[in-house]
């Protein structure tokens, strides 16, 4: 998976059911540990843990900052 699509599939987390989010979080990981962004990798494991204690503010702000930083690696 390529920088863009990770940040595709980040961007489209808006919506939807909290295990089907969950589990693009899982695949958004996934794609960065493939990539060697582990940093990245991390934060996204912060938000997953994040919406499953429903703490919204921590959650948006780790994937709008990898949302972010693989915005710079394109």
């Amino acid at each position: 998976m390529t920088p863009h699509q990770v940040m595709t599939l980040l961007n489209s987390l808006n919506v939807g059911q909290l295990d089907t989010i969950a589990g693009k979080l899982a695949e958004a990981r996934s794609a960065c540990v493939e990539l060697g962004q582990s940093e990245l990798a991390e934060r996204l494991e912060e938000a997953r843990s994040a919406l499953e204690t429903a703490d919204m503010r921590t959650y948006r702000k780790r994937v709008e900052s990898v949302v972010s930083r693989l915005g710079h690696l394109r």
